[in-house]
């Protein structure tokens, strides 16, 4: 198991070094000087314009910057940001909770509704209910998410008025962070109405980022569920009698649920990657509003630093998960 571990933790060191090449050279080949649009405007002069160019060591070699960013990684330094003037890795960590607490309302929506979905609709296989399931996994998964987030403003707060449009709780509300996540610090605050309207904000993000994962879990389930379901000690169980609900859910389900664990793991970075577009469209304040933004700013470390971030937390996990599936099936190590 030790082999195994090292094995896949090997594999990690050149993802990191690729994703890094990316990163760095990514938000390079976009045009725009960060130089000018932190002046504005107002301009500045060109002695000014050769100062922060040096300052900032953009008037070095690609390889050199490349070389120089990657020797201050190696210490934890992610650079600092050009606009806000603050450290990468805390802007980061300012912002990570409101990611995360939406990321993890998303996957509990998504595995609280595929699952059951999967395997009704693997026991009802060929029904009408089978097929209207899959037919909504498909198109929840083959829709574009900014346009499913625009339509669902546009229809629960535009007309019916059920669910405000953006941030995170309302305006009437103030107080100070203490966990980063709103849903609890709401509680915490004590002040009336606070929680209600921080699960209110929370809503149409939630259903729009677990679209996809839902589609996702919902057919991996289903295909999982069929397979069990043709197994010899599933058909043993029935034979002996016992309840279906018994049949299903002890001996079929636990059993199906293998790989389905493995695809929610996997999901992890689909909910990242889907969070920077459900951030942006519902204002949310979450590390994808704040890569949208350093984007349009040419904000090179905070770009760099947030994708190297985001590629290290996606990275753990799936080596999280190819650990817990060599130790749940031992021949994957082998």
């Amino acid at each position: 198991m030790l082999r195994f571990f090292i094995s896949r933790l090997a594999l990690l060191i050149p993802t990191f070094i690729g994703v890094s090449i990316v990163a760095f050279s990514f938000i390079r080949l976009l045009p725009g000087d960060p130089i000018m649009l932190l002046a504005g405007e107002r301009g500045m002069s060109e002695e000014r314009y050769q100062q922060l160019q040096a300052l900032y060591g953009f008037d070095q070699p690609l390889f050199v910057q490349y070389f120089n960013y990657m020797t201050d990684l190696l210490q934890g330094d992610f650079g600092t940001s050009i606009v806000t003037k603050r450290p990468v890795l805390q802007e980061f960590l300012t912002l990570f909770p409101a990611t995360i607490e939406l990321s993890l309302c998303a996957i509990i929506v998504a595995i609280a509704v595929g699952v059951p979905l999967g395997v009704i609709a693997a026991v009802r296989r060929g029904s009408w209910l089978d097929q209207t399931v899959m037919g909504a996994a498909l198109v929840g998964y083959s829709m574009p998410i900014f346009w499913w987030g625009l339509l669902l403003i546009i229809f629960f707060s535009g007309i019916l008025g059920w669910t405000p449009v953006s941030g995170r709780i309302s305006l009437l509300y103030f107080f100070p962070p203490v966990t980063g996540f709103m849903l609890i610090d709401s509680l915490l605050s004590g002040q009336a109405g606070a929680f209600k309207s921080a699960l209110s904000h929370l809503i149409l993000p939630t259903i729009v980022l677990a679209t996809i994962p839902l589609a996702v879990i919902a057919r991996q389930t289903r295909s999982a569920m069929l397979e069990v379901l043709g197994e010899d000690y599933v058909r043993t169980a029935r034979s002996k009698g016992l309840p279906p609900r018994r049949v299903i859910g002890l001996h079929a389900l636990r059993n199906a649920l293998i790989p389905v664990v493995t695809t929610i793991g996997l999901q992890v970075g689909v909910l990242l990657a889907g969070a920077i577009l459900t951030e942006t469209i519902f204002s949310w304040p979450g590390i994808g509003k704040w890569m949208v933004d350093s984007v349009f700013k040419r904000d090179y470390a905070v770009v760099q630093g947030g994708l190297l971030l985001i590629a290290a937390i996606i990275m753990i996990v799936n080596l999280i998960v190819d650990v817990l599936y060599g130790l749940i099936n031992p021949r994957i190590r082998h």
